[in-house]
This record gives structure tokens, C-alpha cells and sequence, in this order.
């Protein structure tokens, strides 16, 4: 089931990120964060009033996704960056297509313009996910980051929303 994140839900939210932090180059923060962090970023979200939500199952939180500020300057306002992590146990049974779906439905109610992924490059997966749900490929920055020693080149994919497809 897809509902709205509680700050509850922190622990298992920062358990699911941490092994992304720790073994993949599919976000670019290098230090885990604990359960606290993981409540003020939830909290920083949610009184912006923007979309986060989470996939629960057996009363497991399996995946979970949100938009937060693309860039600071107010003509960015309503561009807005997504962000989606799944349990790795998880992965391959299409809950990541079902999240993405129901945040561009909340996004679109909620007035935002276009959502923005950043894709770490490569990410087959994400790439494909973007793709499957409607986001086009809009460009790349080559060796935008550095992690676990190596340059990694960063795409961006964009999903205006209310725009005929």
C-alpha cells in the first residue's frame, strides 16, 4: 500500500538509504545519517508541502519516494527534484513504477511544473524507471560527483506535468 510518510517511519526510511550511501554510487552522500536526520529531512519536507510518501507491506516500509527543491532561486519554484530508494530486497517487483506514479499524480495536484531526476550514471534500473513512467532524458554533466574514488557523470530527466505526451 502507497500512503503518506510519518515521521515513525524515519528508522526504517534511514535504513533503506544507508545502503545506498554505503555501497552504490546511486546518491551521492558518502556518510550514513541516523534516525534522527532521517525525522528533520522528513519534517523539512513535509512543512514545505511537498509529496512524501512510502510503500508499506506486512507493515514493512519497502520503498519510498518525495520531491524536494530543485535550486534555491525563486524561479525554480515550481521545479521540483525527485527522489525514490527501495528496500534492495525489493527491487524488480514494480514497486518503484508505483511510487513514481503516485508522486507525479500528488506533484501535478499540487501545482508543481516539472519534476527533475538526477540519475547517477551508470543506473540502468533508474534510467529505465524514468523512462517507464514518462520522464525524458534532458542532459548530462560528466564527472559531476567523485565516489568510492572514481568520477561519476550525472544525468537529468524531466517530466513537465499537464503536458500532452
Amino acid at each position: 500500500m502507497i500512503r503518506g510518510v510519518e515521521i515513525r517511519d524515519a528508522a526504517d526510511i534511514a535504513a533503506i538509504y544507508n545502503y545506498y550511501i554505503r555501497e552504490t554510487i546511486i546518491t551521492f552522500e558518502t556518510e550514513e545519517i541516523d534516525t534522527a536526520e532521517m525525522e528533520n529531512r522528513i519534517k523539512k519536507i513535509l512543512e514545505a508541502g511537498y509529496p512524501f510518501i512510502v510503500h508499506e507491506e506486512n507493515n514493512k516500509i519497502t520503498g519510498y519516494a518525495y520531491v524536494g527543491k530543485f535550486r534555491e532561486r525563486s524561479a525554480y519554484s515550481e521545479s521540483l527534484e525527485t527522489s525514490i530508494y527501495l528496500d534492495i530486497n525489493e527491487k524488480g517487483r514494480g514497486i518503484g513504477r508505483k511510487l513514481y506514479k503516485r508522486l507525479i499524480e500528488l506533484s501535478q495536484e499540487a501545482g508543481v511544473h516539472v519534476l527533475i531526476g538526477v540519475v547517477s550514471y551508470p543506473n540502468l534500473a533508474s534510467q529505465r524507471l524514468h523512462e517507464s513512467v514518462g520522464f525524458e532524458k534532458a542532459g548530462v554533466i560528466k564527472e559531476a560527483g567523485k565516489k568510492f574514488g572514481k568520477y561519476i557523470d550525472v544525468e537529468f530527466w524531466s517530466y513537465i506535468l499537464g503536458k500532452d505526451k
